[in-house]
């Protein structure tokens, strides 16, 4: 997934000096972004009062679309640098290929986990036979610096295991949740997991304490540990819970996102995670010259020119701005 704003804008983030140590409830409203030529997209990570969660960096919501005779999704080759990608959807088709010869179509709570390394290109697409409906979430993880160099790859996994309670179906897409691990590589201690809920559904889901936590809505109305929930907005959790409170008033589905605090801190800009001005703008001249990234080929199309940085040097500073 890419950050197709042309005035892309530096996000620093990382570090632990603003994270909640003890549970909050804050709400956080997403910014409209296109994507493409026909997708819109609800930004909420990095978000103007909220950079990180654990080492989630980057989330957008899109759909319901009804994409009948339209061509849905269509994002051109574009760079990754210093992350993991993950591709969640609730319906329709994502076409997926890669510089690594990679070519998967993701369906449905199927994981599609790109891990860029040290640099990758990727373009996603709906397929040109396509079902009506799209709906779903483009993730970002950002890679420690200990792993943030290891080789690209990427992981297709199409029958992921659950935890069920009454009321509640919790698909793990990374991480682990009660005990059960997803299968997805992962370089930190993290958590995503969908969860899909009844109506009437009304349960207390077991947490880490040590793990930061935000909900994201996809669909239905719920309350989160007594707050009021519609699609589209996340609700930042903090840490200390050891469980949270869940309550379906129609069938709905979530996205719990979590992990430890990310220590690190991280200039976040355009398609890169880096350290440095100097790094984020070597990874612009290298995309820029067809060098390091690599080729995605069978895509009908243009890779994506990258936009110019802003003025004066990029600097990391903290989780919030």
């Amino acid at each position: 997934m890419s950050n197709l704003d042309r005035q892309a804008a530096p996000s620093v983030c990382g570090g632990r000096g603003f994270v909640a140590a003890e549970p909050v409830r804050e709400l956080l409203s997403p910014r409209t972004v296109r994507l493409g030529e026909s997708t819109e997209v609800r930004r909420l990570l990095p978000n103007l009062g909220r950079r990180m969660v654990g080492a989630w960096a980057f989330v957008d919501h899109y759909g319901p679309d009804d994409i009948a005779g339209e061509p849905g999704m269509q994002v051109p080759p574009h760079p990754h640098m210093g992350l993991q990608t993950v591709s969640w959807l609730h319906e329709g088709e994502v076409l997926h290929r890669d510089s690594t010869g990679s070519l998967a179509t993701i369906r449905p709570r199927e994981l599609g986990l790109m891990t860029s390394g040290r640099a990758i290109s990727h373009s996603e697409e709906s397929p040109r036979q396509h079902a009506r409906l799209l709906h779903g979430a483009q993730l970002w993880v950002a890679l420690p610096d200990a792993h943030r160099s290891v080789e690209p790859h990427f992981q297709h996994h199409t029958d992921l295991p659950t935890v069920t309670a009454p009321g509640l179906t919790a698909t793990i897409i990374l991480g682990s949740l009660d005990g059960t691990p997803s299968p997805g590589t992962t370089y930190t201690p993290i958590l995503g997991a969908d969860l899909t809920l009844s109506h009437g559904a009304d349960l207390d889901l077991p947490l880490d304490p040590d793990f930061e936590y935000a909900i994201l809505s996809m669909s239905g109305q719920t309350h989160v540990d007594c707050v009021p929930l519609l699609p589209g907005s996340m609700l930042y959790l903090g840490c200390g819970r050891t469980s949270l409170p869940l309550r379906a008033d129609s069938d709905a589905g979530l996205m719990l996102l979590g992990g430890e605090p990310f220590e690190e801190e991280l200039i976040m800009w355009w398609n890169f995670i880096g350290r440095s001005n100097e790094e984020i703008a070597q990874a612009r001249s290298d995309w820029m010259e067809g060098t390091r990234f690599g080729e995605v080929h069978g895509y009908d199309g243009d890779p994506l020119a990258a936009p110019e940085l802003p003025p004066g040097s990029l600097k990391k500073r903290g989780r919030v701005r």
